[in-house]
């Protein structure tokens, strides 16, 4: 007996144990770098591109492969229908074509080039992805302090209603005050209701770019303070032209449009079929016959009007494709810089004097209203403007993540910041 009620008790111990480990692996939070590092592994776009490049890697193979040889029977001169026994003369034998020297090498570094280009479309993907995590995920923290204030409203609101009801059973308020911070306390619940929705809008929208379940449960960790930029808008677009993968491209397609003229001057030389057969006629000895073939280049004008002339045109209209990109991306980049020193200013503003000044003002109404020489009316105002200002203040930080987002996404390249006062692009792929 004593037997059987401690196993139940180890069992229990066990199973509690087990449920407390999985509540805090629910429980740990994520940090930004983490996210990006799961939507690169597993989201299914960036699966999806891993199998396109294995699929461009294999069409490199298959350019570089020779030719397959050609097995050939020739009967002749037989006295009735399918009769091969009584041919009066046969040949058989086999064949191979040999293409002139470097056009098989040629033909698999235009497929490289081709696979060059999947790596590049991988990179834009990248960057496309790790700028929604950013933003999704900068959102969610946004939405927590938006929770925070209105929580912190709701006390306020909760505050002056027990501050009106005391000043009403005493007498020295009316019962419109009541009424009035009732109101109050009810939009400030209403607020943090509406809060709470936006966190989980924000972590489903996060699951799904991390391949999660649409609620599976889910915390981060972060701040959306950030250290201001300090990068001269020349260097910027420098590392532009040189991080940004859609430039890569169309290099490539450049460097395959020329691999291609080239392959197409080689199609004047010719290649060479080889074949050897055995010959057999009726009543003499068996022989052996060599044969060698090969194309005249009679009509040269052909590639020269055809393949040719496609590249070039090709190349050229390249050549002014990435003219225009590297305007777009200079312009990306000077305008994603201007934004966010807009909105480093904007900080500093709200830090150096707007916080301050509205919990002054606050503080001050609070102390006013207690000792009569204000009504609810200026109260209510004050507390309002305090939390709008702490409200404005998170925006102003969440769009200087998205700017710096945006400028990052612009550059190619991650902005790391080594001291409070430094930066530097980040020269990782």
């Amino acid at each position: 007996m004593i037997n059987k009620k401690l196993r139940v008790c180890i069992i229990v111990i066990l199973l509690f144990n087990i449920f407390l480990y999985a509540g805090e692996i629910e429980a740990s939070s994520l940090t930004l770098d983490e996210c990006i590092s799961i939507v690169l592994q597993k989201n299914p776009l960036m699966l999806s591109s891993f199998q396109k490049h294995r699929a461009s890697l294999a069409r490199i193979n298959q350019a570089k492969a020779f030719s397959q040889p050609t097995i050939s029977y020739d009967s002749d001169l037989q006295h009735r229908f399918l009769n091969f026994k009584e041919a009066g003369e046969s040949y058989f034998g086999i064949s191979q074509l040999i293409e002139f020297p470097g056009k098989r090498s040629l033909r698999g570094k235009i497929a490289s080039k081709e696979s060059d280009k999947v790596i590049a479309d991988i990179d834009s993907l990248k960057l496309d992805l790790i700028y929604q995590v950013k933003w999704v995920f900068c959102r969610l923290l946004l939405a927590k302090k938006n929770e925070k204030y209105a929580r912190q409203n709701l006390r306020l609101s909760q505050d002056f209603l027990e501050k009106a009801n005391i000043k009403y059973e005493a007498g020295d308020a009316a019962k419109i005050e009541v009424l009035r911070a009732k109101v109050e306390k009810a939009k400030a619940e209403n607020e943090v209701k509406a809060a709470i929705n936006e966190i989980k809008i924000a972590k489903a929208q996060l699951n799904f770019l991390l391949a999660r379940e649409k609620y599976e449960p889910l915390e981060i960790k972060g701040d959306l303070k950030k250290p201001f930029i300090n990068l001269a808008l020349d260097d910027l677009k420098e590392k532009a032209f040189q991080f940004r993968p859609e430039i890569r491209r169309i290099n490539f397609s450049i460097d395959k449009e020329m691999l291609i003229k080239k392959q197409s001057y080689l199609s004047y030389l010719p290649d060479f079929d080889v074949g050897i057969s055995r010959h057999c006629i009726e009543g003499e000895n068996k022989t052996w016959d060599i044969t060698l073939s090969f194309p005249i280049p009679l009509f040269f004008w052909q590639p020269k009007k055809g393949e040719i002339a496609e590249a070039k045109a090709n190349i050229e209209s390249l050549k002014a494709e990435l003219k225009h990109l590297k305007n777009l991306i200079s312009f990306e980049v000077e305008d994603a810089k201007i934004n966010a020193v807009a909105r480093e200013n904007q900080i500093r503003l709200f830090e150096e004097e707007i916080i301050k000044q509205a919990e002054e003002v606050y503080d001050m109404s609070i102390f006013s209203y207690q000792e009569g020489e204000i009504g609810s009316i200026e109260l209510l105002e004050s507390q309002r403007t305090l939390i709008d200002a702490k409200k404005t203040y998170a925006d102003a930080l969440f769009n200087y993540n998205v700017a710096l987002a945006e400028l990052e996404k612009s550059i190619g390249r991650s902005i790391s910041f080594n001291t409070k006062h430094s930066t530097n692009l980040e020269g990782k792929k």
